[in-house]
């Protein structure tokens, strides 16, 4: 006669499960719902919003959502997916939650609510809202410029084509405006904002350009190369010496090398913006 689940099962499954779950999955896998009483009574679990069984390890961001009963979004949801988010960004818990749903079931000033129809359809056992609901917020939510820079990370990450982003009926001309300008060439966020600045003024710039053998960030115009360092960079010193090595091939080959820290993108990004427009004005990127 195979064993009853306990308290401890049950506890033990949502663990596993991610720390948290939806009832109606609980259930599905085999344990009554006395189990499930008997697990909240023990202190192991506790019932969100008569919904959601969470245990003490559940992730913050999904206890917030499931709390507030809608589903992770905007830049929350890109933290947890990987995508690139500038720092700066507040750490608040953004959510999504349709626009006839009931108020938040929270106070709660760490957390954001996003009220708009959905744009991809999610199972009602999901915390996590569509990526492209997150970009709609996202484009909505930051300014633009941060924006861009987690939209041109979620194309990479999460293999988005630009011509299917801009496919997507988007409500906003925030989000349409964003999904013209993704490139999907972008290795990490620092790019997009070195890059997107210049193309914004017309400058033609050419990412990841072969150039010598290597590849360089990006190529403006025809003479002027921008390299950036990622935050690892300088983790490997045959790395950092190939790097100097191919800056003087480029020299000798008549290109202008700007080479930028992650620490100046991120911390200094005005100087270092207005460092290519100043060789824009010398013409260093004209081929002479």
């Amino acid at each position: 006669m195979p064993r009853r689940p306990t308290a401890s099962d049950v506890t033990r499954w949502v663990e596993g499960a991610g720390g948290i779950a939806h009832r109606s999955a609980v259930l599905a896998a085999g344990f009554p719902v006395r189990v499930i009483r008997d697990a909240v009574a023990a202190g192991g679990l506790r019932m969100v919003r008569r919904a959601w069984c969470v245990s003490a390890g559940a992730p913050g961001d999904l206890r917030a959502a499931a709390s507030a009963g809608g589903r992770l979004s905007c830049v929350s949801l890109a933290r947890r997916r990987g995508w690139w988010v500038p720092d700066g960004i507040p750490s608040q818990h953004h959510v999504h939650l349709l626009p006839h749903a009931a108020s938040p079931g929270t106070d709660d000033a760490d957390t954001v609510a996003h009220w708009t129809r959905p744009l991809c359809p999610v199972a009602r056992t999901d915390l996590q809202a569509g990526v492209e609901d997150a970009l709609g917020h996202i484009a909505q939510c930051l300014p633009r410029e941060d924006a861009l820079v987690v939209w041109e990370s979620a194309a990479r990450t999460e293999a988005l084509a630009p011509e299917t982003l801009r496919a997507v009926p988007w409500p906003s001309v925030a989000a349409r405006e964003l999904a013209g300008a993704v490139t999907g060439l972008s290795d990490s966020g620092l790019e997009t904002l070195v890059f997107a600045p210049l193309r914004d003024r017309g400058v033609p710039v050419v990412q990841q350009a072969k150039i010598a053998g290597r590849f360089v960030d990006g190529l403006v115009g025809d003479r002027l190369v921008v390299q950036i360092d990622g935050f690892a960079f300088h983790a490997s010193s045959a790395q950092r010496s190939a790097d100097v090595a191919h800056d003087a091939e480029l020299r000798l080959r008549g290109y202008t090398v700007l080479r930028f820290t992650y620490r100046q993108v991120v911390h200094e990004r005005a100087a270092v913006q207005r460092t290519p427009q100043r060789a824009l004005a010398q013409r260093l990127h004209l081929r002479s």
